[in-house]
Formats: structure tokens, C-alpha cells, sequence
């Protein structure tokens, strides 16, 4: 076996894919692109097998290989054929989104344009529990060449859609509309294409305060300032009955409005119809 030489090349490009030398496989000796990736079959070695098995198989990995076996008084060589790789590849984005409340934002998620819409059996997009994975969000769901918008959760019924003239160019990203504080967190774009499938994640982070955050912030702070004020003029600067009266009606009604217009403004700035009627 010391005397044994094994190389496996691409034929195409002359790539060194793997190499065995020295009684031993030599990994260091692989193109950067076979790393980690092509493997000899160690326990086989001893039977005199040469065979190769490449993992995690991609589209250029398409090609002629030869396997060429040098010994001291001969050699000889043997070439395999890869071919018609099939391959599903779905991108996100890299970077979590941020946003204001209320904003709407774009989650992206595309499919090699090799594979044409109409070939995918099923794009489904979700939001992750990631304590329990039976408890996932569906927020868009796209299946034989449709949408349909009716499967979303009610949570994200009206507010999620694709971008439809986007659809034929392999752009199954997703629009959020109105963004809300319960919206931070994973989604997943899961893509399904025969007996292949893929996912990509995106990252809903860092949700600021919207303008109306701001106003029911300063809404809180004024009932609150408002109803010390009252309390230290009715103290210090009325004496007569009918004053300290209406300054008192004052005191009840002028802080609960503010707080009342500060609740019903949250409500609107969540979105929930029914929570601003509650307010």
C-alpha cells in the first residue's frame, strides 16, 4: 500500500479533488472547493478501494472525474461521470430587520432562478416557536402556482403579502404591513420542489417607538403632571367654594382623558380595532 499513488481529479480542470500517498489520504493536498467534502472510504482503503464520496453535492460539482492509480511498475486510471445535479437554493437576508412600529417591512427570501415557479409544489412562510415547533405561525402560504392568503394566521390576515409580479423571478419575499411589537422575532421561508426542499430565515429585531408611542408617552406624563398641578393649586391658591369646586372636577376629568386618549392611541398603533374600542 506505501506504494500506491491515488489521485482524484476533475478531467475537465485538472483539480485535485483527493490523494492518497504515502500509505495515508492526504486532505491538505485538496482544491479549497473539495475541503471537508470529499472523503475516501478509510476501512475500504485496506480492501484496495478507492472509491470517493462527495458530500453536499452543488451544481458545478457537475462533471468528469478520473481516478488515476500509480504504483512502482504501472498505473492505470478510471473516469466517472457526474451529472443532471438537481439542486434547490433558497437566500434570506443576512442582517436582522429592524423597524418602527407601524412601518411595514420587506422579508426576503428567493429561489435559484434555474427552478421556475411553477415547479415549486409549496413556499410557505412562518413565524418560529422555537420552544415548540408544533406551535409555527403560518403568515403566507404559496402552493400550486396560487396564494392564499385565507390559510394565514388571523394574526397576519390583511397584512403579509408577496410581491406577485415578483413571483416568475424566483422573488418570494413578503411584505409586512404595520408592524407590530408581537411581530419581533424568526421567520422562515420554507420552499418544497419535488423531493428537494429548502429554507432560508429572516430576523425581525429591534422595534423603535412610532410617533404615536411618542404622543401617548407624553399623553401619560402630562395626566400625571396635570393631576399634581391641580392638587397644589387647590391647596395653595383657591380659598373660595366654588373655585376649589371646578378645580376638583378638573382633577377627575382632565388626567382620565388624557389617559384615555393615551390607551386608545395604543390601541390603534397595534392594530387591533377591538382594543381601541375597549379604550
Amino acid at each position: 500500500m506505501e506504494d500506491l499513488e491515488v489521485e482524484w481529479r476533475r478531467t475537465d480542470s485538472e483539480t485535485l479533488v483527493h490523494l492518497f500517498q504515502d500509505g495515508e489520504s492526504r486532505p491538505e493536498a485538496q482544491s479549497q472547493d473539495y475541503q471537508d467534502r470529499a472523503h475516501f472510504f478509510t476501512e475500504e482503503i485496506k480492501h484496495r478501494n478507492f472509491s470517493l464520496r462527495l458530500d453536499h453535492l452543488r451544481a458545478e460539482d457537475e462533471g468528469r472525474y478520473t481516478c488515476t492509480v500509480h504504483s512502482q511498475l504501472e498505473s492505470g486510471e478510471t473516469e466517472v461521470q457526474i451529472k443532471d445535479v438537481e439542486r434547490l437554493l433558497v437566500s434570506g437576508s443576512d442582517r436582522s430587520i429592524s423597524a418602527s412600529v407601524g412601518e411595514d417591512v420587506t422579508l426576503n427570501c428567493s429561489v435559484d432562478s434555474h427552478i421556475k415557479p411553477e415547479h415549486l409544489d409549496e413556499v410557505s412562510w412562518k413565524k418560529i416557536d422555537k420552544e415548540n415547533e408544533d406551535e409555527d405561525v403560518l403568515v403566507l402560504l404559496y402552493q400550486n402556482n396560487k396564494t392564499f392568503p385565507g390559510s394565514s394566521d388571523e394574526r397576519y390576515r390583511d397584512r403579509a403579502e408577496f410581491f406577485t409580479a415578483e413571483i416568475p423571478k424566483g422573488n418570494f419575499s413578503v411584505q409586512l404591513k404595520s408592524v407590530r411589537t408581537e411581530d419581533k422575532g424568526v421567520y422562515m421561508c420554507h420552499v418544497f420542489a419535488g423531493r428537494h426542499s429548502a429554507n432560508a430565515t429572516v430576523v425581525l429585531d429591534r422595534l423603535g417607538f412610532s410617533a404615536l408611542h411618542i404622543i401617548m408617552l407624553i399623553l401619560c406624563i402630562s395626566a400625571s403632571g396635570s393631576a399634581l398641578l391641580l392638587v397644589c393649586l387647590i391647596y395653595c391658591r383657591s380659598t373660595t367654594e366654588d373655585s376649589v369646586f371646578h378645580l376638583q372636577m378638573f382633577l377627575v376629568f382632565c388626567p382620565n382623558i388624557l389617559m384615555c386618549l393615551a390607551f386608545v392611541l395604543w390601541g390603534l398603533s397595534e392594530g387591533s380595532v377591538f382594543e381601541s374600542v375597549c379604550c
